[in-house]
């Protein structure tokens, strides 16, 4: 399905994209917007039931209520239509869903100010108002079909870039979000907000945001087997040199003893990778990427 409108009336900016990754069974939102804190307001979304996003003079009951109808086997569409019959604003608002199926569906009411429109495809919906033009959904929407490869933060992240560059918001930016849910992806598996960073204020927020993607990947990400280096030889001493450097008392020996590997922990567990430690004679790379960087950082310092 695909709905392009445009209109003269005067809701608040925003552009955003909701989208389902199949094969990993995550449901994610990302949204721009000259507006503070936009993220504390667009983005909502439950692993296995779907996402929305809700804006333009956003009524955020629309997310709870429309999650819940998702939850009881509604199609987007239904949904959208259900949200919308006892509105009286409704032509203010709007809307993008995606449920646990991939179907989705949009909706830009007739006052919502030009440029306004979405594109609603299998697997994401994106949408936005005061744009500068057509072309920013547009390019939005061809970023997200061209880049099937990647995790769905990142292409989630690649379509707000997309769609900055072809002009965004007329008025200019502000703030910044993006939300992926999984089952049991929460830290400790204890919930599924997988991902759930916000830009609140920054003259550059989508650049900030993936800046603070980057960190979450480093901090969050569960590692990978080939993430790991055996510590012995030239790994095993980078390693020592770089714990003495930082303070710590890794053993004087040539082997990964126990006083090297308690040094090497503690580094771990203060710097925060407690997900990335292994009781094994190893070292993630990005652990040690970031022993290189903090060492770096330590010597601008001093």
């Amino acid at each position: 399905m695909k709905r392009l409108v445009e209109s003269q009336e005067r809701p608040v900016a925003t552009f955003s994209i909701v989208a389902f990754d199949e094969k990993e069974k995550e449901w994610g939102i990302a949204v721009q917007s000259k507006f503070l804190a936009a993220g504390a307001l667009v983005p909502w979304a439950v692993a296995n039931t779907g996402a929305i996003a809700t804006q333009s003079f956003a009524n955020t009951s629309f997310g709870p209520r429309g999650l819940r109808m998702l939850a009881e086997g509604k199609e987007p569409e239904a949904v959208l239509w259900d949200l919308l019959a006892d509105d009286p604003d409704r032509q203010l608002r709007q809307v993008g869903i995606v449920d646990a199926q991939g179907r989705s569906a949009t909706f830009t009411g007739s006052s919502c100010l030009t440029w306004a429109g979405g594109i609603a495809e299998p697997g994401f919906s994106c949408q936005g108002n005061i744009l500068t033009g057509e072309d920013v959904i547009e390019s939005m929407a061809a970023c997200y079909r061209s880049s099937d490869d990647m995790p769905l933060a990142e292409k989630l992240m690649g379509v707000l870039e997309a769609g900055q560059k072809a002009g965004g918001d007329k008025r200019g930016m502000q703030s910044a979000s993006l939300l992926v849910v999984k089952q049991e992806g929460g830290y400790g598996g204890w919930n599924d907000r997988m991902i759930d960073l916000r830009v609140d204020e920054h003259h550059r927020p989508i650049t900030e945001l993936k800046r603070i993607l980057k960190l979450h990947r480093l901090y969050f990400q569960r590692s990978e087997p080939e993430d790991f280096l055996p510590l012995n030889g030239g790994n095993l001493e980078e390693v020592k040199d770089l714990l003495r450097k930082a303070g710590y008392t890794p053993g004087a020996g040539v082997e990964y003893d126990r006083k090297t590997k308690e040094a090497l922990k503690t580094f771990y567990l203060r710097e925060n990778f407690d997900d990335r430690w292994k009781n094994d004679p190893v070292v993630d790379r990005r652990v040690l990427e970031y022993m290189r960087q903090f060492q770096g950082e330590h010597r601008d310092h001093v």
